[in-house]
């Protein structure tokens, strides 16, 4: 029987995402960041941006990270926490600075698309088994994890592992791969998140990344690169996405014990900005997933939730309600197939469909 004293000590939750999250500066207007003027605050972090679109999904979750004894941590903690988020175990180290970071308007996929990271000797990166409470990371029935915390810093990385090591306490651990060349500077990138995601429960990747880390060709390769996930979802881009699933285990739900592969299309979205899109994919899923959702609707809430994030300009978007949300996930194959959803969609009073001329 697995160990739940350490949870209920900590406070039981849905999920416990762990990582950095940053200050995000994001342009008044488009261009060059040499020429922009003026920016507008906001945050960025994979791990909060999944934690918040979660809590404000209906979900109990808690972040756990560290930030400076400064303002910006101020900000992070605040704004985070106003989404619902449980931010207790958030560390505030006093010596290292909050991360921040500067971003031109364009879709990251183009050569116009500027960053600049000031996030070098961060207070996030100062993470390890001696600075986090480990219990109350265990807490959740979902530990939600991502490459990028792996390159932090060795210390992120012995942390990683130590909480992905085989053990009663060990809950559902997803894995986003979520790999940023940047951040590798000593070319262990494909050897380290092939392990990570190798030890993982629940692994998100998206196509092309497995083929620019691991230079793998389509979803088949990707899937017999990673045999032991119990499910695998390989994100798509605006095609949709697969998912591979065993069947049984941690993460089936009610599966039936046979494996399974299912693609579900994406449906057509008026992009806005193309930030934060792979982050809400995996809150809606993992929402879908903690509702004991069949596999189709897991994949549908985690392209409507990556839609949400898709028609606004920052990271972070308000979720349709679970109602609205669990129609649009219900249409027929045809209507899915049909469905446009632009800026505003998610609105209360929008009509179910928000559709271009």
């Amino acid at each position: 029987m697995p160990n739940t004293g350490a949870r209920d000590a900590a406070g039981a939750v849905d999920v416990v995402a762990l990582g950095e999250s940053m200050v995000t500066f994001l342009p008044s207007r488009p261009g060059r960041l040499a020429d922009v003027p003026s920016f507008d605050r906001a945050i960025g972090g994979a791990e909060s941006n999944v934690a918040c679109a979660l809590a404000a999904a209906g979900h109990a979750v808690r972040w756990v990270s560290r930030v400076g004894a400064d303002g910006f941590g101020d900000h992070l903690v605040e704004t985070i926490g106003a989404y619902g988020v449980d931010v207790a175990s958030v560390g505030r180290d006093a010596a290292r600075p909050t991360g921040v970071y500067f971003r031109t308007a364009g879709d990251r996929a183009t050569a116009a698309h500027e960053v600049a990271y000031y996030r070098a000797g961060s207070a996030a990166s100062t993470m390890s088994v001696d600075t986090v409470d480990l219990d109350a990371v265990r807490a959740g029935r979902v530990l939600h994890l991502t490459g990028i915390t792996a390159a932090l810093s060795a210390d992120c990385l012995a942390l990683l592992r130590k909480l992905m090591a085989p053990g009663p306490d060990r809950p559902l651990v997803s894995f986003d791969v979520n790999h940023r060349p940047r951040l590798w500077t000593d070319g262990n990138s494909p050897r380290v998140l092939l392990e990570l995601a190798r030890g993982a429960d629940l692994v998100f990747v998206g196509e092309d990344e497995a083929a620019e880390v691991w230079g793998l060709d389509g979803v088949d390769d990707v899937r017999a690169a990673f045999p032991g996930p119990e499910v695998l979802v390989v994100k798509q881009g605006g095609r949709g996405a697969t998912v591979f699933h065993k069947g049984s285990g941690k993460g089936s739900g009610k599966g039936s014990g046979k494996g399974s592969v299912l693609h579900m299309p994406a449906p057509q979205v008026d992009v806005v900005a193309a930030v934060g899109a792979g982050d809400a994919f995996a809150a809606g899923f993992l929402s879908a997933t903690l509702r004991g959702l069949p596999m189709p609707a897991r994949l549908r809430h985690g392209h409507l939730m990556a839609a949400a994030a898709l028609t606004v300009p920052g990271d972070l978007a308000v979720p349709p309600t679970r109602d609205h949300a669990d129609r649009l996930a219900a249409l027929d194959d045809r209507s899915w197939g049909t469905l446009r959803l632009g800026p505003g969609w998610t609105r209360a009073d929008a009509p179910e469909e928000v559709r271009t001329p």
